[in-house]
């Protein structure tokens, strides 16, 4: 049996990711209490086996209090127990979690007469941080499309069955906020800038002449030298400490420079050493 618990904030993103995966073969159940999570699993086990059983459950603040405060504990019994069980948090950055509000003009279930949208989304933060700091892949939704977010959730829950561990390296810019999902975060900003090259300003480190001014100073590559040594001497800790996921977030000003280029170089030095390397170049994607 495998089980995959989709929380995290209103408005990240959960009922898409959890339709993606009933999609895919998942039997999902949403908002389900926390304190019915151990009978569910025994009657799932009292059947007669079958082969890949997959189950998807969302458990958020729409449970009652006790419930989601109990859940961590109930989740560390379940794995205690043998049973392979993922957490998938999603987030987003408040003024987008207040903006996917006001355009679907949902309520907040946090909120009331006394509790407006900002306090309840602060509130529902504190209530869900035990389930965010035991999480085994976060997921930062701020800037990702609907479409976007199923492809993340279906290369990394769905596809996680590649041998070892999944590790993404992703690009950002530091002006629009540092990734809520990443593990590890390189700051390129003491880098030269190719934005201040006129003939580079509109290109990105996907291109040719970006990297060749980048490799023109020697701080890059003394830069990617030593993320590489880094990352070599401490992943395979991160991997034999039975984590699934690893998010390598490498960011510099704008995101569409040298975050790119190490982006890139780096994916391609882990490649011979990791089977499942992703990239994702956020600023890209917007």
């Amino acid at each position: 049996m495998r089980l995959v618990i989709i929380s995290g904030r209103s408005g990240s993103g959960k009922s898409s990711a959890l339709q993606l995966l009933e999609d895919v073969g998942f039997n999902c159940i949403d908002n389900l209490p926390a304190s019915l999570l151990p009978e569910l699993i025994r009657r799932v086990s009292d059947q007669p086996p079958t082969e890949n059983t997959q189950l998807a459950l969302g458990i958020d603040a729409r449970n009652l209090w006790h419930d989601v405060r109990q859940a961590p504990s109930v989740i560390r019994e379940m794995r205690d127990s043998g049973i392979e069980c993922d957490v998938v948090y999603l987030d987003a950055r408040s003024p987008i979690l207040i903006q996917r509000f006001s355009e679907t003009r949902r309520k907040h279930p946090l909120s009331d007469s006394h509790t407006h949208l900002r306090e309840a989304l602060n509130q529902e933060k504190e209530l869900l941080a035990p389930l965010a700091s035991m999480a085994d892949l976060v997921i930062d939704t701020s800037s990702l499309s609907l479409h976007q977010l199923r492809d993340q959730i279906k290369s990394r829950v769905v596809g996680r069955d590649s041998p070892g561990m999944a590790i993404l390296f992703q690009s950002f810019g530091f002006k629009h906020g540092v990734p809520v999902d990443a593990d590890l975060v390189f700051d390129l900003r003491c880098l030269p800038n190719p934005y201040w090259v006129a003939e580079l300003r509109n290109m990105t480190g996907l291109d040719p002449e970006v990297g060749e001014f980048l490799r023109t100073h020697k701080e890059t590559e003394e830069m990617q030298r030593d993320i590489t040594h880094f990352l070599e001497r401490w992943l395979p800790s991160y991997q034999q400490s039975n984590r699934s996921y690893t998010c390598v977030a490498i960011g510099c000003t704008g995101g569409r420079h040298r975050s790119v280029y190490m982006v890139e170089q780096l994916a391609k030095t882990f490649a011979s050493q990791f089977e499942n390397i992703q990239i994702r170049h956020r600023e890209q994607q917007k």
